[in-house]
This record gives structure tokens, C-alpha cells and sequence, in this order.
């Protein structure tokens, strides 16, 4: 009988053992603590150091350190770091607790933190003046510009006002001094090739490697989607559902036929693709992100509209495809971000289809006709066109297949060119 009253009192210390113990801090909430800090852009190195202080020296010690008025700084060696003034706007009606966890003795202690959303400012660019000019040297330039891209009329216009202002007698003694000045004015307009260069670098696709051997390596994937909002993406909730209905109901979009067909397809197959489905999911939340675009400014009713998307991947979002307003701290997302935002997600669909994406299908999910969403796949060195036996057979896809176009992706990637003005007769 001992020896059994022993053994179960043994296997409730062991039991007892694996329990996690919650408890609140015991030290005062006025002390400094730990801070929570949000990169929306730039990731400062980990050897970062930071500070904290407060804003107004003269406050009463007494009120907890969370809800006081501070600011953290830090910097390198060519960029600086602080609170910007979003941190206060981004805390309204959210609080926030930073665990630590103590293995020794197995307890878990929460201490109340504030939030600091950090801006970055380049040291280089910080003590530069903007330069000034005269309204003479304005219109110089101005006309400058005019004789060198503006239309014909433009042009006529120009010389038309130089005629009336100066005397073309006076310059018939300078007319080789003339001519170096024309010469070396043009001497630093771009050539075709500077030209064409340029105008790769400023489309509004993601970053591109115009050089690439293969389709997956012309658009890297932590260009599309930063390395740490795509850590941020968890595959448990989705494994854990138990049919296509309860995957579904974790999608911050629900109306997408692309998203949803290829959630079933990853799920029906002997091996679930992670890094795909992650993918889906991002692009499951930049479709939410272009209906929500009203709401931009009001980042509680983003978040709601957002159940389940981690506030690092909205916050992402918010930073590459919005702009701010002039003369105001409002942002809102433009004609030009909106681009940006579907050609990233273009880009994406692409990968997880194998470089062949079906344009009509895309086309439904964003409600435009397929006639507006080709040019974007276009811009991103795609082909418009039926699927070949060849692919058919590359993708595993039956013969009904080749009834609709698709957006293919081929290297080398050849982008669209402008189109040269034709001559006015």
C-alpha cells in the first residue's frame, strides 16, 4: 500500500511539473519597460541600440509607463531612427502586454508596453537645402524644356516670345557661341538605350531581373512579399480546418475563384505546398486590401476587415501602396499605387500557376474585363495566348484547356515598348 501512494504522488508532481504559471508584473507600471517598436520600411540591423524618453520631463512619475508620452531614437551609421507621429493614432483603443517567459522556474510574467511606429531618416539627405532659383531662371528653364520636348505648337510659342523680347540683330556676331551651347545642351540627353533602361527601372512592377535563365527567377519572391510578413503567415489554422468551408472562412477575401480553386487543389494534393499556400493567402489579402481602399486612414476598421492577417502584413501593405496627401498626414491608395498593387499580385498568381495563369479568371475576382487586366501581365513580360501541347503536357492539363488564353511568362522577358508617334501629314 506504500509503495502505491508513493508512485501516484510521483506522477502528480510530474503532471504538476509541465504547468505554465501566468502571472502580472510585481514591478510598478510607472517604471520604464519593455517598448514595442513596428518597421513598417526599413529593418534597422539587430546591433541597433535604442532609447526612450519623455517628451514632458515635468509629468507625474506616477502614471504607467504605457500610457506616458515617449519617444525611442536610435540610428547607424547612415540612417536615424524615431517615433513617428502615427504611434499615438495606431494605439487607440488597443493595449498591448510583452510576456517573458522564465524556464527555470516555468512562469510567464506580462508587463504592459507601448507601441512606436518608427520612421527613417537618411543622414546623407538630412542638412540638404532645396535650391533656390529666380523666376528669370524658372522661365529659362521652362523654355529649355519646351524647346526640347514640348510639342510643335509649344515650340512655336517659345520662339515666338524670344522673337518679341530680344533683338535678332544682336545676335549676329554669336551665332558659333550659339551653336556650342545647342551642342552641349543636347550632348547630355539620354540615348535609346539609357532610354530604354530607364523606362524598365520606373514601371510599376516589382523589382525584375531582366537577365534571368528561368520564369522563377525574373520576380524574386521577398521582393514581392518581405521576408518577415511572409514568416508572419501561419499554415496551422488552415491545416487544422477540416473542410474547404472552414479554410474559406479564414480568407480575409472570400470571393475569389482564383483563391478558392487553388486552396481545394493544394489541400487534394499527396503533399501541401506551404510556401504556396502562403503565397495564396498574401494574395487573398491584397484583394481585401484593394476593396478596402476607402478605409485606409481608419486602421481599426482595416484591421476588422483583415480577421486573421497579421498587423505586420497590413502595416506592409499600407506602406508600399499608399501615398501620402499633400500638406496633411492622410493617405490614400492612387491610380499609380493601385497599379503597383495588382501587378504584385499578378506576379504572385503567376509563380503559384507555373508562369501560365488563366486572365479571364483573374479578370472576374478584380470585376474588370479581361481587355484591361492583359496589359498588366504584358507589363510584366507575359505572352497573351493559347496553351500548346507543349503545355499542356509542362502544366499536367487536359486538351479543354487550350479553349482560353492565358498569361505565360517566358525568358528571356521581353517587355512591351512604346510605340513611335506616327508624323502629322
Amino acid at each position: 500500500m506504500a509503495s502505491a501512494s508513493i508512485s501516484r504522488k510521483r506522477k502528480r508532481d510530474t503532471d504538476d511539473a509541465g504547468k505554465i504559471t501566468l502571472l502580472n508584473s510585481s514591478q510598478s507600471t510607472s517604471h520604464l519597460g519593455p517598448v514595442l517598436a513596428s518597421f513598417p520600411a526599413l529593418q534597422p540591423p539587430k546591433k541597433t541600440s535604442f532609447r526612450c524618453w519623455r517628451r514632458d520631463k515635468h509629468v507625474d512619475g506616477t502614471e504607467a509607463f504605457a500610457s506616458q508620452d515617449t519617444l525611442v531614437a536610435g540610428e547607424t551609421e547612415t540612417v536615424e531612427f524615431s517615433t513617428s507621429g502615427e504611434s499615438q493614432q495606431a494605439s487607440v483603443g488597443c493595449s498591448y502586454l510583452v510576456a517573458v517567459h522564465n524556464k527555470r522556474t516555468n512562469t510567464t510574467v506580462f508587463r504592459p508596453a507601448p507601441l512606436h511606429i518608427m520612421n527613417q531618416q537618411v543622414k546623407a539627405l538630412k542638412n540638404l537645402a532645396p535650391i533656390e532659383a529666380t523666376n528669370e531662371e524658372r522661365a529659362q528653364l521652362r523654355n529649355k524644356l519646351g524647346e526640347t520636348f514640348g510639342t510643335k505648337k509649344a515650340k512655336a510659342a517659345i520662339r515666338a516670345q524670344e522673337r518679341n523680347r530680344v533683338d535678332i540683330d544682336a545676335l549676329k556676331g554669336v551665332t558659333g557661341h550659339l551653336q556650342e551651347t545647342i551642342m552641349e545642351n543636347t550632348s547630355s540627353l539620354p540615348t535609346l538605350e539609357e532610354a530604354k533602361e530607364a523606362a524598365d527601372s520606373n514601371r510599376l512592377i516589382p523589382p525584375h531581373n531582366p537577365n534571368a535563365d528561368r520564369p522563377d527567377n525574373v520576380y524574386a519572391l521577398h521582393d514581392i512579399i518581405p521576408e518577415t510578413e511572409f514568416n508572419a503567415l501561419s499554415v496551422a489554422p488552415f491545416r487544422s480546418a477540416t473542410n474547404v468551408q472552414e479554410r474559406k472562412a479564414l480568407l480575409p477575401f472570400r470571393q475569389s475563384n482564383w483563391v478558392n480553386q487553388h486552396i481545394y487543389q493544394l489541400f487534394q494534393a499527396p503533399k501541401l505546398r506551404k510556401t504556396d499556400l502562403k503565397i495564396v493567402m498574401y494574395v487573398s489579402a491584397m484583394l481585401a486590401f484593394r476593396m478596402a481602399a476607402r478605409s485606409v486612414n481608419d486602421k481599426e476598421a482595416l484591421q476588422k476587415k483583415f480577421t486573421g492577417v497579421p498587423q505586420i502584413v497590413v502595416d506592409g501593405l499600407l506602406s508600399r501602396f499608399t501615398e501620402s496627401e499633400r500638406d496633411t498626414n492622410k493617405i490614400k491608395v492612387t491610380s499609380q499605387t493601385e497599379t503597383m498593387l495588382m501587378t504584385y499580385m499578378l506576379a504572385l498568381c503567376l509563380r503559384v500557376d507555373d508562369f501560365a495563369t488563366d486572365t479571364e479568371l483573374i479578370a472576374h475576382d478584380l470585376k474588370m474585363p479581361a481587355s484591361k487586366v492583359n496589359p498588366l501581365f504584358k507589363a510584366l513580360g507575359c505572352n497573351i495566348r493559347k496553351l500548346d501541347h507543349k503545355d499542356l503536357k509542362r502544366l499536367g492539363l487536359p486538351d479543354s484547356a487550350t479553349e482560353s488564353k492565358r498569361a505565360i511568362l517566358e525568358v528571356p522577358v521581353k517587355f512591351p515598348q512604346p510605340r513611335p508617334k506616327r508624323a502629322r501629314r
